[in-house]
């Protein structure tokens, strides 16, 4: 059963859960709200009614509710139609309204990246948790066993045997069994065993540890997912991913547990579809997509637009002394940089976007297609969706300019 929004709002996922509908009771003075203060508002049932983009604090994380839910409206049906299972990928929204919305769209489960994001999304009653990256060391093994309690359906990744044994032996210490996936390198050399012959013998040694059972392969190729165009990002899949595939028919046919192929990305989502094996898709970065993504290219042109860019930040031009640019209160610490690229512009063309210093970027204007003003709100499309979304609490969903919504996220590390 979906947790309560009380029970959502404990355990620090999920904020606002329905609270549209309820009227937003200001304080006197001006119009604008600080996070702590809308947070109460929804706590106290008072809702957000009335409440529109220009009362929030900028920079703020903007969800386009509209965009976001024909994204997965679309990749449910592409999964309805190929006859495949969706497990999407949490660790791009980190969200547990987003995951239920996922679930009741027909995904069987979510992929997770860590015991952090594992444990918050069962504790908000998500089913068939997928734990993508290897938990090594006793204080993850010991929190992956208690969860293992609560939510036996999880499943784990391993590539080492004598992680298999540490996992197998605290399970059988707490007289449980735990699913493991073998997690087998596409080659992208990040984790995984090689396909083939080292992998079947890893997994002849796997089904014999007492306290594991071996539910499938799990070999995810992300160098695919960026390859630019369509036809070289297909070639790069299935040259990659036919030995993984292989090696789970070969698996199969010796007469293994394994039922589950999991892979699959927003990027190779209509490719890996075509591959024969492929049981479930792991896709992510469709729900918000990004600059990244979009410039890779799609089946029908040179912009990918199979899925639409819902997720921005929103800044403020707060200087504007110079003709050539203006300065906005959202930098280095607004937008993820491990791209070379910078946030683009949103609806703006003319322009170019650097987020250069802590608290500031910069919108150069070449031959901008509108005005730029002292004041003005502007939206980025954001370059890398997944670690932009991990810089920010709380997602504000926006319906035109209301905010209908507002999503607490999953806090990056600690307990």
């Amino acid at each position: 059963m979906k947790p309560s929004r009380r029970e959502l709002l404990l355990t620090g996922v999920a904020i606002a859960a329905g609270s549209a509908a309820r009227p937003l009771v200001r304080s006197s003075g001006p119009a604008g709200y600080s996070h702590a203060e809308i947070d109460e508002r929804v706590k106290s049932d008072k809702g957000l009614k009335g409440l529109t983009k220009a009362d929030l604090v900028t920079p703020a994380l903007l969800l386009d509710m509209d965009l976001f839910e024909a994204n997965l409206a679309r990749l449910a049906a592409h999964a309805r139609s190929a006859k495949i299972a969706l497990r999407p990928h949490g660790k791009t929204h980190k969200c547990a309204e987003i995951a239920h919305r996922q679930m009741k769209a027909g995904a069987i489960g979510l992929s997770v990246a860590t015991i952090r994001e594992a444990e918050a999304m069962a504790a908000a009653g998500v089913k068939g948790i997928l734990i993508t990256s290897e938990l090594v060391g006793k204080p993850k093994i010991d929190r992956l066993v208690k969860l293992a309690r609560r939510a036996p359906d999880t499943l784990t990744v391993v590539d080492n045997l004598d992680h298999a044994k540490q996992l197998s032996d605290a399970a059988a210490a707490a007289k449980l069994q735990l699913n493991v996936m073998l997690d087998v390198d596409p080659a992208g050399r990040r984790t995984g065993v090689p396909p083939g012959d080292a992998a079947v013998a890893f997994a002849e040694k796997l089904v014999k540890l007492p306290g594991l059972k071996l539910r499938g392969i799990h070999g995810y190729s992300g160098v695919s997912a960026h390859v630019n165009t369509f036809e070289a990002r297909r070639n790069h899949s299935h040259k990659v991913m036919m030995p993984v595939l292989e090696t789970f028919a070969r698996m199969k046919k010796l007469g293994m547990p394994i039922e589950i192929m999991s892979g699959g990305s927003t990027g190779t989502y209509n490719i890996d579809t075509e591959l024969d094996g492929m049981t479930e898709l792991q896709c992510g970065s469709y729900v918000f997509m990004d600059k990244e993504y979009r410039d890779v290219g799609g089946k029908s042109g040179p912009v990918y637009d199979d899925f639409a860019c819902a997720l921005t930040v929103m800044a403020t031009v707060i200087s504007k002394v110079y003709d050539d640019h203006a300065t906005v209160d959202a930098g280095i610490k607004a937008f993820a940089k491990d791209r070379k690229f910078d946030a683009e512009v949103k609806g703006i063309t003319g322009v170019n976007f650097s987020a250069g210093s802590d608290e500031h970027g910069i919108i150069t204007l070449v031959s901008p297609s509108r005005e730029i003003k002292h004041g003005d709100r502007v939206e980025f499309i954001v370059p890398h969706c997944d670690p932009n979304l991990n810089l920010y609490d709380r997602i504000f969903c926006i319906r035109g300019e209301n905010v209908v919504d507002v999503w607490r996220t999953i806090g990056r590390y600690g307990d």
